[in-house]
Formats: structure tokens, C-alpha cells, sequence
């Protein structure tokens, strides 16, 4: 293989992994869609090869799950997962700044486009915006994510916010976008940094994580009582017997991937 061909396949690789995390992102591959190497690479028509690398890559982003059997399916992340990855990201973030010198370079250079990421993701969640929102707010951790001294953990808190993401958007477009469900914060934290002040990182931090967490324990409450009310369904309806009518069953939507 030419280096040249090396390069164009790498880059499409690429292409579709973009294409499909943006179609996780704005909802329209929802969790637990399954597709196959060949209906990806039919529907963007390239070879199966750099379709099954961009599937694997996103595999390892942990935003879809692989089966050798069934092919690939949108994870479906739970509310205890959506809690977690709260709790890892405000973790690592306190941890970040409780000796910044060692962890954090903060480059005022850089601060300019960071508070235009910031205003633009705050604008656009008090719009109820959502796909600008997503947009706005991972260009604003990513950015930020580059004033982290070790690049393992920008990558990790990077990926976390894309995971909560996928989570949270099919729910937001179900329940919509409030002050009690997104965090505002994003412009008292940048400003935050930029004036080397941890205990307000700190406040900001748990701010947000207070936010994750009142959102996670409404869900939760939510699909509790969904949970009662259809074993309530199912005891009244009562076991079927011989003469009892069942409900037809709907037959399957054809599965495509959008």
C-alpha cells in the first residue's frame, strides 16, 4: 500500500468516526440501534475497511458496543453510568487544581476562545438549543482540556463528557432543557481559572456535579414510578388464559441506520 493510500484511508476513517459520534450526539442513532460494517459502508459507499476501524474506534470510546455475531449497537448508558461519570469527572477536576502547578499550564492566549465556547454554550442552553449546546459545550471542555498537563487525563475527561452526552440527549429531547437539568457554569469556571482561583474551581466543580446528581435522583424516582405503574398494568390485566384476547403484536420496524 502507498503511503498516500495510507493517508486517504486513514482520513475517511476518520470522517466516519466524526459522522457517526455526530449522529449519536443529535439523536438520530439512539441507543441500542444495531447496524452492521456492510449497512455503514453501503450507506456512505466506501469499502468495509475503514467503516470497521471507525466502528472499532468508537467502540473504544466506549459509545458503541460490538457483538462478533450481531455487529455493532449504540450503548445504551444507564442512570447509575451517567452518576458515575459525574462523580470521575469532578473528581479529577478537584484533584487537577489541588496543586495546579504540577497538573495545569493555563495559557492566557488561549483563555480568549475559551470564553467564547463558554458564552456560546451558555447562550445556546438558555435557547434550549440543544445541538448547538452539545456543539458549544464539548469545543469548551476539549479547549480547556488542553491547559491539563498530562494528556491522559484530558483525553479521559474529554471521552466522559461525550459518554454523558450520548446519555443525556435522548432524555432532554424528551423531557426538555431547564435550569434545574443543565449546568450554566461554564463562564464562572473559565474566569475561575483564569484567576488561579481553586477554591471557586472547587465551588464550580461541585456546582455542576450538584446538578448531575439532582438530575440523575429525578430520573431514577421517574423510572421507579414507570416501573410500579406497569407492574400495576400487568397484575390488573391478569395472566391470559384460553379465552382471554391477546393484543396483537406490532411487527418490527426494518432496522436502517441513519
Amino acid at each position: 500500500m502507498s503511503p498516500s493510500a495510507g493517508v486517504t484511508r486513514n482520513t475517511l476513517r476518520q470522517q466516519i468516526a466524526d459522522a457517526l459520534r455526530d449522529e449519536v450526539l443529535a439523536g438520530r442513532l439512539p441507543p441500542g440501534r444495531e447496524f452492521t460494517v456492510k449497512q455503514i459502508a453501503e450507506q456512505y459507499g466506501v469499502s468495509a475497511t475503514p467503516v470497521r476501524e471507525a466502528l472499532f474506534d468508537l467502540s473504544a470510546q466506549g459509545l458503541l458496543a460490538s457483538d462478533q455475531h450481531r455487529g455493532f449497537q449504540v450503548r445504551e448508558f444507564t442512570v447509575a453510568d451517567y452518576r458515575a461519570m459525574a462523580e470521575a469527572r469532578a473528581l479529577v477536576v478537584e484533584g487537577l487544581f489541588r496543586d495546579p502547578a504540577e497538573r495545569v499550564a493555563v495559557r492566557p492566549e488561549g483563555l480568549a476562545s475559551i470564553r467564547r465556547r463558554a458564552a456560546e454554550a451558555v447562550r445556546a442552553a438558555k435557547g434550549g438549543d440543544l445541538d448547538v449546546l452539545i456543539g458549544y459545550d464539548l469545543r469548551f471542555w476539549r479547549e480547556l482540556g488542553q491547559f491539563v498537563l498530562n494528556p491522559y487525563i484530558a483525553d479521559f475527561l474529554t471521552r466522559l463528557r461525550v459518554q454523558a452526552w450520548v446519555f443525556a440527549v435522548h432524555r432532554l429531547r424528551r423531557d426538555g432543557m431547564d435550569e434545574n437539568v443543565l449546568w450554566f457554569g461554564h463562564e464562572e469556571l473559565v474566569e475561575a481559572i483564569a484567576r488561579g482561583d481553586h477554591e471557586q474551581v472547587h465551588a464550580e466543580m461541585r456546582s455542576y456535579y450538584g446538578h448531575a446528581l439532582a438530575w440523575a435522583d429525578r430520573l431514577e424516582a421517574r423510572e421507579a414510578e414507570g416501573n410500579a405503574e406497569g407492574n400495576a398494568g400487568v397484575r390488573a390485566a391478569g395472566p391470559s388464559g384460553p379465552g382471554s384476547a391477546m393484543p396483537p403484536v406490532p411487527p418490527e420496524s426494518p432496522g436502517h441506520c441513519a
